[in-house]
């Protein structure tokens, strides 16, 4: 995984004449001549400002509004008795398993009939609640001790006042496990976009890349340097919440 890794980044700071020059050889992951032109020239080309707000307002609503949504019916699913509740567990189970693609067609035609093509809402509403990331919330909120709950429900808190005073603050590393994983997929979806989208206005990243390559005349260092500064708001992410991440794997691993 690092090669092209590393050859997308060494790529990105060549000269467009030499990225493939050496394409066959070591050398190709060593930059002799270093420039940001590739960069600058991207990100004119493309229209990279406008294509990277769209993923941002994409992805931060989408993984603002799923963290919310989902932690909160994973926690009613994990500790409230309610009529239904086990088959409602199966079902948010079951549907995990369910690939996007035997949903995209139906659901391309729900938000046509909305009204929603080429709009924000039709990358965002579809995609808040999550039954993966519902699951992972259910089981993480098993492994809190009952006793803190009972001791705020003694208090006279509520069910709400429980699961924000209490439950939120004990579940940071699986806040931060969601919101990482939400972040990624969400980032890199390219098949719903480019079924939604037409304009450049609400284009996100993945569909303005597969645009950007397509577009004379081909540079092979632009395409790296698109690449390049696509991954990196990624990195970003992952090293801002790296340790709660890795704190809640670990904590997932260990109850299994």
């Amino acid at each position: 995984m690092l090669v092209p890794l590393a050859f997308m980044f060494a790529g990105a700071l060549k000269p467009n004449a030499d990225v493939l020059a050496e394409g066959g050889s070591w050398q190709a992951l060593i930059p002799t001549q270093v420039s940001v032109d590739n960069f600058i020239s991207a990100w004119e080309r493309s229209a990279f400002g406008q294509l990277l707000f769209n993923s941002l307002v994409v992805c931060g609503i989408t993984v603002g509004l799923g963290l919310v949504v989902n932690s909160m019916f994973g926690y009613a699913l994990a500790r409230l008795r309610w009529t239904a509740r086990n088959i409602v567990l199966a079902a948010v189970v079951a549907l995990i398993i369910i690939p996007f693609e035997a949903l995209a067609i139906p659901l391309l035609l729900m938000v046509t009939e909305l009204g929603w093509l080429d709009t924000y809402q039709a990358q965002i509403i579809p995609f808040i609640a999550s039954p993966f990331f519902i699951y992972l919330f259910y089981s993480f909120f098993l492994t809190l001790p009952r006793e803190l709950e009972e001791a705020a429900f003694v208090d006279g808190a509520g069910p709400l006042r429980t699961f924000l005073s209490v439950i939120v603050p004990l579940s940071k590393p699986a806040y931060a496990s969601v919101a990482i994983l939400s972040f990624l997929m969400t980032w890199g979806q390219l098949l719903w976009p480019v079924m939604v989208t037409r304009s450049e206005n609400v284009r996100p990243l993945p569909v303005g890349m597969a645009v950007f390559q397509t577009l004379p005349p081909l540079q092979w260092g632009d395409i790296m340097a698109f690449a390049a500064m696509m991954t990196l708001p990624t990195l970003i992410v992952f090293l801002i919440f790296q340790r709660a991440f890795i704190q809640g794997v670990a904590a997932q691993a260990v109850k299994e």
